[in-house]
C-alpha cells in the first residue's frame, strides 16, 4: 500500500478542506437558491461586507492559535473598543476615536499577554475571564445604551465609503489579509510564532523569546479586534455592548476550518479568510432558504463539525 501512502502525502485533504468545502456549498446554493437572489452582485457582496470584521479578527486569531495559545476574549474586545472609539468621538476629533478604539483593543491584548507570558498562566482561562470582565465593562460603560457615530468621514472611512467604486470594508479586508500574510510567512517574525507553537522549549533554546512572541500574538489579537470593533460602529452607525458577541464560534470554526492547528505550529491567513467567506455563505444561504433560528444552528453546528473533523484527522492514519 505505499503508492497509497504516496497518494495521501501528495494530496493532503487537511490543506485544502476549506477550498472544497466552499466550492460545495457554493455550487450547492447556487442550484438550490437560483431563483432567489443568492447570485446576485448585491448578495454576494453583502456577503463580503458582512463578514469583514469577523475576518479581521480570524486574521489575528491564526497568529494567537500558530503560537500555542487561545483568545476568548475578543469578542468582549470588540464591543469594548466600538464603545470607547464612540464615545471619544463625541466630543474629541475622529482621530481621537481611532485611536481610542485601536488602543483599548491593543491595552487588553497586552493585558492577556502579560498574564500569560510573563505570570506563565493558561491563555485558555486568562482569555475567557477577561472575556466575562470586559464583556461587563461594556454593559457598564454606557449603561446599556448605544452611543450613535455621526462623524461621516468615520462612518465612510469605516464603514460605508468606498475608493474607485470599491467598498471601504472590502479594502479594509484586503489590506488586512495582504498584511496578515506577508508577516506570517515571509518574516522572521512569523517564523518565531510558527516554531513557538510548534515546540516552545525547542524554540526557547534556539533563542527565540517565547514570551515576548507570545506576548505579542495576544497583541496583535487584540489590535485585530479593536479595528473590528471599529469597522462595526462604520458600518452599524452605532456602537454598542452587544457587538461581536456571536463572532466568537464563527472566528474559531474559520481559523480551524481554515487549515490553522489547534496545537499550534501551522497556519493560514488566506485559509481564514475563505473559512471566513465560507461561513458568511452559510448564514446568508440559509436565510435565503427560510430557515428557523433553531434549524440555522443546528446545520451551522453540523457542517462546522464535519468540517473540523476533516481538517483535525491525521493524515498518517
Amino acid at each position: 500500500m505505499d503508492w497509497l501512502r504516496s497518494a495521501r502525502q501528495t494530496f493532503d485533504l487537511q490543506q485544502y478542506v476549506v477550498y472544497l468545502g466552499f466550492l460545495a456549498i457554493f455550487l450547492f446554493f447556487a442550484i438550490t437558491l437560483s431563483d432567489d437572489g443568492f447570485l446576485t452582485t448585491r448578495n454576494l457582496s453583502n456577503i463580503v461586507l458582512q463578514t469583514a470584521p469577523a475576518t479581521i479578527m480570524a486574521i489575528g486569531f491564526v497568529f494567537v492559535l500558530s503560537a500555542g495559545e487561545i483568545d476568548l476574549s475578543f469578542g468582549s474586545i470588540v464591543a469594548v473598543s466600538a464603545l470607547s472609539g464612540a464615545v471619544v468621538m463625541q466630543d474629541y476629533p475622529m482621530v481621537a476615536g481611532i485611536a481610542a478604539g485601536l488602543g483599548v483593543g491593543l491595552a487588553i491584548g497586552w493585558f492577556n499577554g502579560f498574564l500569560v507570558a510573563y505570570l506563565r498562566l493558561p491563555s485558555f482561562l486568562v482569555t475567557l475571564a477577561t472575556l466575562g470582565l470586559f464583556a461587563g465593562v461594556a454593559r457598564s460603560m454606557t449603561d446599556l445604551r448605544s452611543i450613535p457615530v455621526i462623524n461621516d468621514a468615520f462612518t465612510g472611512f469605516f464603514g460605508s465609503g468606498s475608493l474607485f467604486g470599491i467598498p471601504s470594508l472590502i479594502l479594509w479586508t484586503i489590506g488586512a489579509v495582504v498584511v496578515g500574510h506577508v508577516v506570517y510567512r515571509e518574516t522572521r517574525f512569523g517564523a518565531h510564532v510558527i516554531a513557538t507553537g510548534d515546540n516552545a522549549g525547542a524554540a526557547q533554546v534556539s533563542g527565540i523569546k517565547v514570551p515576548r512572541i507570545r506576548l505579542a500574538v495576544l497583541m496583535i489579537s487584540g489590535g485585530c479586534a479593536g479595528l473590528a470593533g471599529l469597522l462595526y460602529a462604520g458600518r452599524l452607525q452605532a456602537a454598542r455592548y452587544t457587538l461581536g458577541e456571536s463572532d466568537l464560534m464563527t472566528v474559531i470554526a474559520a481559523v480551524i476550518v481554515g487549515g490553522t492547528a489547534l496545537n499550534g505550529g501551522k497556519g493560514s491567513v488566506i485559509g481564514a479568510l475563505v473559512g471566513s467567506l465560507l461561513m458568511g455563505m452559510l448564514n446568508n444561504g440559509l436565510i435565503l432558504m427560510g430557515l428557523s433560528v433553531s434549524d440555522q444552528m443546528i446545520v451551522r453546528g453540523l457542517i462546522i463539525l464535519i468540517a473540523v473533523a476533516i481538517s483535525l484527522r491525521d493524515p498518517a492514519r
